[in-house]
């Protein structure tokens, strides 16, 4: 028999790790992403938290997966199925059987089939496999659990310390699999457990007895080769989604010249952005982590009213909190960014989960007439940009502006190539220069902004709040001064148009058949299925949205040009109805899922192809 590995090129992979959440496969996901990054292939992940804090172990409920698809083009999406599925447990096959592609490769720690473990995951044989219908899989069977701790025999830790390094056995065989480097992995380790020396020596040691164990089996399992993907020239440094956004309101901060506040209350999935802030203190920002939602928004009001640039962050439960003192930002016209990152719903729902329900709250959800710049990102790397442009639009138009992000894109990661600080577009604060002619909601005749004047700069004085006010700043209870200024904050936020990117199609840029719509984290899945459908010969193209209020000046032309149009979002048809609000001469399908995953390519094709059907058959 050959010893020698089969060697297979592949243009793109999807692995996916999983296990219980105990069993370390966020960071297992996360190092081999990263590892992949540095190896030169471009990346996106997925990681999928158990909804539970602890759910029992080794049950389907507390299965926690790491999916990151990795190649040598262009890498949109973490991947519909996976081509190597590794589990470290029978609940972990059983919660990911229907992402795996057919005849993919199943890796799984034998050691942990027990009849205990099998009976946890609601098996009613003892052979999940046939249970499960995957026979036109490869199987292969690895002692992981025993082979850990034969590796760590000589260690002297317990039982306990011993298997939790058994992800760092899988790990090193995965990597030996598909030819990636250790060096940036034991880098990390050394690192991060440096004031454990025997921590360090016992992951280090395992993981490379797994790396070795895929060498003596390589008559048993192929080698893969994915080879670099062409890339612009540049620095490049993998970012999740919540990091990119912090970035990008530190650079707005530094661009701006002005001190960055942060007042916050920690919410999953958002509580990454506060505490990637609140760690830079060395760039001088002040965070608050604060006893409440309403506390958390309430002091970044402070702050922009003392002359901070100032931002809070969410997701959905917080932003409701919010609410009231978002009235009170549009009111007293100061500029703060609100960042929501969204999560299924209503109430705590699915808090690991994603989704785009907070579309119509973030657009409505306030009392009275309370318009504000709504935005949102589309890929982990973008958030970056779109948070820096939150900003810009804040300070320089006056006003808050909320930023939609969601829990694939805040969780997900992406290579990001670093901007330089001159590459950024300049952000001119609507400051207040003379005090001899200054009335505070004296307005830009031209972004009907008023002047920003804080505590500290003399004969620039005023009262501000939430009452109505008049152009002296002085309390009104006029009727028709009221509804003036109600209609001056709203055409305020509609000019912000006026400097947003028109809106832009992939495809069929002339018009067509069927026109895709999307807002948000579904871009990624979008494009790609757009890509593949253009590919077979499908008249399909795409068009999507960053900028949502104000919608970019030629949205109207734009649909004109296509026969019909089907808006998909992770939603029930929220972008939907405010389309329908806004342009109402055109008639909208609706692609909609609300399962806490992202859309997959097959949904998405195959519903576009059921249209094309529909209207040749008429």
């Amino acid at each position: 028999m050959s010893t020698e590995a089969k060697i297979i090129e592949l243009d793109e992979v999807a692995i996916r790790f999983s296990g219980d959440s105990g069993d370390g496969m966020q960071l297992t996901g996360t190092l081999f992403s990263d590892a992949s990054a540095l190896h030169g292939n471009d990346i996106a992940t997925f990681p999928d938290f158990p909804a539970e804090i602890r759910a029992p172990q080794g049950t389907v409920g507390g299965v926690s997966g790491f999916q990151v698809h990795f190649g040598a083009n262009r890498i949109n999406t973490p991947g519909d199925l996976a081509h190597v599925l590794v589990a470290m447990n029978p609940a972990a096959i059983k919660a990911n059987a229907k992402f795996i592609r057919l005849q993919g490769t199943i890796i799984y720690d034998a050691d942990s089939f027990t009849e205990k473990n099998l009976a946890k995951a609601e098996f009613k044989t003892s052979d999940p496999f046939e249970e499960l219908n995957l026979h036109d899989y490869r199987k292969l069977a690895v002692p992981i659990s025993n082979l850990t701790k034969e590796s760590l025999k000589e260690f002297g830790l317990d039982n306990k310390s011993i298997l939790r390094s058994k992800n760092m056995f899988a790990l090193g065989l995965v990597c030996w699999m598909f030819n990636r480097p250790l060096d940036y992995i034991e880098s990390f380790i050394t690192k991060k457990f440096a004031k454990k020396p025997k921590v360090v020596e016992a992951n280090l040691k395992v993981l490379h007895d797994g790396f070795n164990y895929g060498m003596n089996m390589q008559h048993m399992t192929p080698r893969y080769v994915v080879n670099p993907a062409p890339i612009e020239r540049g620095t490049y440094r993998t970012v999740h989604g919540n990091q990119a956004t912090a970035w990008g309101i530190l650079a707005a901060a530094e661009k701006a010249k002005k001190p960055l506040f942060i007042g916050s209350y920690p919410i999953t999935p958002a509580t990454d952005i506060l505490q990637e802030l609140a760690a830079r203190k060395d760039l001088g920002v002040k965070s608050f982590q604060a006893e409440d939602e309403i506390a958390g928004i309430c002091t970044t009001i402070g702050a922009s009213f003392a002359g901070h640039f100032a931002v809070t962050s969410t997701s959905g439960p917080g932003l409701a909190l919010k609410s009231e003192a978002m009235g009170l930002a549009v009111m007293a016209e100061l500029p703060i960014v609100v960042i929501n990152v969204q999560r299924g719903g209503p109430s705590t729902g699915l808090p690991t989960k994603t989704e785009q329900s907070d579309l119509l709250q973030a657009l409505y959800g306030r009392n009275g007439e309370s318009p504000m710049v709504v935005i949102s990102a589309s890929s982990p790397s973008d958030c970056f940009y779109y948070a820096y442009m939150a900003s810009k639009i804040a300070m320089e138009r006056m006003t808050p502006v909320i930023l939609l992000t969601d829990g694939f894109l805040g969780n997900g990661s992406q290579p990001m190539r670093l901007p330089r600080m001159s590459e950024l577009p300049d952000i001119t604060p609507s400051h207040a220069h003379d005090a001899e002619t200054y009335q505070p909601y004296k307005r830009d005749e031209k972004t009907l902004a008023r002047e920003w004047a804080y505590p500290g700069m003399k004969g620039f004085e005023h009262r501000i709040g939430g009452l109505e006010k008049g152009l002296d700043g002085n309390v009104s209870h006029d009727p028709a001064n009221h509804q003036k200024m109600s209609f001056i904050r709203q055409e305020k936020v509609n000019r912000v148009a006026e400097i947003i990117p028109d809106l832009d199609v992939y495809g069929n840029k002339e018009g067509g058949e069927v026109l895709l719509v999307g807002w948000g984290g579904t871009h990624g899945h979008l494009l790609s299925s757009v890509r593949e459908l253009r590919a077979e010969g499908i008249d399909v193209s795409l068009a999507h949205f960053n900028y949502i209020q104000p919608l970019p000046k030629n949205t109207e032309e734009i649909f004109s040009k296509y026969k019909k149009i089907i808006v998909c979002e992770l939603n029930n048809g929220q972008f939907a109805s405010y389309l329908r609000d806004k342009l109402p001469e055109f008639k909208y399908d609706k692609l909609n899922k609300l399962e806490g995953l992202p859309f997959t390519n097959d949904e998405i094709k195959k519903r576009v192809l059921k249209e094309m059907e529909g209207s040749l058959s008429c």
